[in-house]
């Protein structure tokens, strides 16, 4: 079974940048698709983005414009990078993974990366 670790997170200014990475233990070119979601304090875990095999990329309406997910299977890994930082993007960060199209999340979620936007 592929485990995903979340890395990059930090504190960053308004405006700012960051890449957040995650790492699987194995090859993953045989999982269909891995996203990104985030969880802020009081509030429920929500989807950031996701990108299915090969390189497709998803992004719900209300992450559009700031967030970039892409995909390495060279590397196993799977990075978004998110520019112009608002602190409402302040949230744990994790990734998950979806082995089949229209399949489950796996139920089981990482420690995730904290991100911090603050001046």
């Amino acid at each position: 079974q592929v485990q995903l670790v979340e890395s990059g997170g930090g504190l960053v200014r308004p405006g700012g940048s960051l890449r957040l990475t995650c790492k699987a233990s194995g090859n993953i070119d045989s999982i269909w698709a891995i996203g990104w979601y985030r969880q802020a304090p009081g509030k429920q875990r929500e989807l950031v983005a996701s990108v299915a095999r090969p390189n497709n990329p998803y992004y719900p309406n209300a992450m559009k414009g700031r967030f970039t997910i892409a995909r390495d299977n060279s590397e196993n890994s799977v990075y978004l990078q998110m520019s112009r930082l608002r602190p409402e993007d302040t949230a744990v960060y994790y990734c998950n993974k979806q082995n089949q199209p229209r399949g489950p999340w796996d139920a089981e979620w990482g420690q995730g990366t904290q991100v911090t936007v603050s001046s």
